[in-house]
């Protein structure tokens, strides 16, 4: 796919892209061209895409003729990148130029899906055989940008639809191409991107659609974790421009009702189909967070009847590792998910009773913002309250995370003897620290003295 920064200049490019197809050398007439897909669905919509696919009648050598520096990347699938910029074709640009990578394929007929992933083989074909073996009306849509515009049409250009996918869109509707249940036999990864439309458009999905995709929710299991996890991560992460509002709610509502969700997950079945603390997150919450929501209110309940509730650190450890494997998560994911979900027990059951060291300590682990904005969702005078004290810990004393006074090699060249207590003392000097009971490096190391006692000098 095409993608610049701004969106008046992705649309040129790929104008340019259109352009040179139809006016070929040596082709009568030139080459069919138009724009497809997901950018005239959301110039339908009346947003402002970054994303430009063109569609052609041209093979994938006849592009890469035509377009000297572009890449086969699915020549069997008649895919090629042609790198563009505002120079022109070619991909070299000046300073400040935009430029972006159009996804050019041919028009082709898929054939049997014997992997449920990519058909086995393609014919070039026509630009309607091409629209009815993509996956929803609303994204099998062609856009002719060189043609004049029907009378009162919002997009710049000739609009060419062989499915109804602009009635579908007039109508707010998220329906299968031609059979749903073919469709969803094709490739069952479909169902999560039904539910991913339907989530950020604000849309229903049509009926025969929906009950196809419940028909065959069990054929996730064939799918691989990784795809299942991206469709995951794109559902949850923060709101773009465009999206409906309430979008990640709503995702979690389809997956629930059209029984997807424990597939996705692997989890034990959920004790709520409710996900009001997901719904209440602010827009920008990030994907652990969103996720740790989640499964809060399919273990915990809704957050009205359970707003002191939180996973127990056995139960949370074993669901982290469900999760982790159900949804590929990265080292990192699963880093941020256990610390939000640790951070999140911590303040419902250990913060109200915390010193000052132990609550500045925790105000300043990893995952402690998310978590705060987890607990919001379910207890907002308890976030509210436990954001207040922070700031009063940031201007206590020495501050939430001053450098400590002293360090382990500070400990060895005053003549103490490493060994385990050393973490021990050192930890009980910076609580004093924090705590503001000692302020200068002879203190700490006076202190130290006092806890290592004759023994540990």
């Amino acid at each position: 796919m095409g993608r610049a920064d701004d969106p008046v200049a992705a649309r040129r490019l790929a104008l340019q892209v259109v352009q040179r197809l139809r006016s070929a050398p040596g082709v009568p007439g030139g080459f069919v061209a138009y724009f497809a897909g997901g950018c005239v669905r959301d110039e339908l919509l009346g947003l402002h895409p970054t994303d430009f696919d063109v569609a052609t009648s041209a093979t994938p050598q006849q592009v890469a003729a035509l377009f000297p520096r572009s890449r086969l990347v699915g020549e069997a699938f008649g895919v090629v990148l042609v790198p563009m910029s505002e120079g022109g074709p070619g991909g070299a640009k000046g300073k400040g130029a935009a430029s972006a990578q159009i996804e050019v394929a041919t028009f082709r007929s898929d054939g049997v899906y014997s992997d449920r992933r990519r058909p086995d083989s393609i014919t070039f074909s026509t630009p309607e055989q091409d629209a009815q073996r993509r996956d929803f009306t609303i994204n099998a849509l062609f856009l002719d940008p060189l043609a004049p515009p029907e009378p009162g049409s919002p997009v710049n250009g000739r609009l060419i639809d062989y499915v109804g996918g602009a009635t579908d869109l007039a109508a707010r509707v998220l329906r299968a191409v031609g059979d749903p249940h073919a469709r969803l036999a094709e490739d069952h990864l479909r169902a999560l991107r039904a539910v991913r439309f339907a989530a950020r458009l604000g849309f229903a999905i049509d009926p025969a659609t929906a009950a196809a995709i419940t028909q065959h929710a069990s054929g996730l299991t064939g799918v691989s974790r990784e795809r299942i996890g991206e469709e995951v991560r794109r559902m949850l992460s923060p709101a773009a421009p465009g999206w409906a509002p309430g979008a990640r709610a709503a995702a979690v509502h389809w997956l629930t009702r059209l029984q997807l969700a424990d597939v996705v997950l692997t989890d034990a079945p959920a004790a709520s189909p409710e996900c009001s603390r997901l719904a209440a997150l602010p827009p920008s919450a990030g994907f652990p967070t969103a996720l740790v929501a989640w499964l809060l209110d399919r273990h915990l309940g809704p957050a009205v009847a359970s707003a002191q509730a939180s996973l127990e650190p056995p139960r949370a450890r074993r669901l982290i590792t469900t999760v982790r494997d159900a949804l590929c998560l990265s080292n990192d994911e699963t880093d941020g998910l256990t610390a939000i979900v640790q951070v999140h027990h911590a303040l419902l059951h250990a913060w109200p009773a915390a010193s000052v060291a132990a609550a500045k300590r925790l105000a300043v682990r990893p995952g402690f913002a998310q978590a705060l904005a987890v607990v919001a969702t379910s207890a907002p005078d308890r976030a509210q309250a436990i954001a207040s004290r922070v700031e009063e810990l940031k201007v206590l004393g020495p501050g939430l995370a001053p450098d400590p006074l002293i360090t382990g090699d500070d400990l060895i060249r005053a003549g103490f003897r490493p060994g385990p207590l050393f973490k021990r003392i050192l930890d009980q000097v910076y609580d004093h620290q924090l705590e503001a009971r000692i302020s200068t490096p002879e203190q700490a190391l006076s202190f130290a003295r006092e806890l290592a006692g004759p023994s540990g000098v």
